[in-house]
């Protein structure tokens, strides 16, 4: 997509570049004079949240949550897509790699209101939809955790994905919580935009929200697995349970198996003529036995 100048007024000029190309890279260089490592970290997928000021100009690099459900969860890029904010006294520079929730959000909001705005508020708007979406992911994350705790507890479904999913959940917030918290230093730089202390307290206040409930969502998957793998070892302590009280009941007349199986001559009670019967009527009476013992006991 080339580099598109989406908003201009009196007092700020918006140039959004998605998918630069490494003309397009040339081309802001040349023409903002933005330093090439700076430009080079917004292509960089897995670059972690920063701030870092270069002459006039300040770069702040974001990352949203993304609704992309991809197999394997190990890297940052795999939960969220990055943007990149140059501001340069009236003009704001957004560089990202694909389509974002914020910079349409924010559109539609410059669009409809009929004030003209600055560059650091738009930066600010972008901040406050990029923390949006983590707010919004840690909503969807707890209600796909509560669905998962209905099936354990409630339904007593035993599906053997579930821990799978437990453990996808966990990394999926892990992830999230790291990015929140690298985004710590960045969003505090806001403070030196010149904006009201209103605004730059809101911003932080919906930072230290999101960061607490990817605390609280981690520490209750966390309990959610202990949970689950107690849940699981109870039922197999359970069977070996039954399997032993069952093996208790045989082990006696087992016994007395095997010793008429030894097949000696002097054995009275082969010669008994009811002996069979006086042997199957022990064994019985020993299981009887035992299972009034066990139910005693509760076992």
């Amino acid at each position: 997509m080339p580099i598109d100048t989406i908003y201009r007024d009196s007092q700020c000029e918006w140039v959004d570049v998605e998918a630069p190309t490494a003309e397009d890279m040339k081309f802001l260089h040349e023409r903002y004079e933005i330093n090439n490592l700076l430009l080079e970290d917004t292509l960089d997928p897995n670059h972690l949240p920063k701030y870092e000021e270069d002459g006039n100009v300040k770069f702040f690099l974001f990352r949203e949550s993304t609704e992309l459900e991809r197999k394997n969860l190990n890297t940052i890029s795999d939960i969220s897509t990055k943007i990149g904010v140059f501001l340069l006294d009236k003009t704001i520079i957004t560089i990202h790699r694909m389509k974002t929730k914020s910079i349409n959000e924010t559109k539609k909001q410059l669009s409809n209101s009929k004030e003209e705005t600055t560059a650091q508020n738009i930066a600010l708007m972008i901040a406050l939809l990029m923390m949006k979406s983590f707010d919004d992911e840690a909503v969807s994350l707890m209600e796909t955790m509560d669905n998962i705790e209905n099936e354990i507890f409630l339904k007593n479904t035993n599906h053997t994905n579930q821990i799978r999913r437990l453990y996808k959940l966990k990394r999926k917030s892990g992830l999230n919580s790291r990015v929140l918290t690298i985004s710590t230093d960045a969003i505090d730089k806001f403070k030196l935009l010149g904006l009201q202390d209103s605004e730059v307290v809101d911003l932080k206040d919906k930072h230290k929200d999101v960061v607490a409930d990817f605390d609280h969502l981690n520490i209750q998957i966390t309990n959610l697995i202990g949970m689950f793998l107690a849940l699981s070892d109870q039922k197999a302590n359970q069977v070996m349970k039954v399997l032993a009280i069952y093996s208790v009941y045989f082990l006696p007349i087992t016994f007395i198996a095997g010793v008429y199986g030894m097949n000696f001559e002097n054995m009275p009670e082969l010669h008994t003529q009811h002996g069979y019967y006086y042997t199957l009527g022990l064994m019985a009476l020993i299981v009887i036995c035992t299972f009034i013992y066990a139910r005693r006991k509760q076992w």
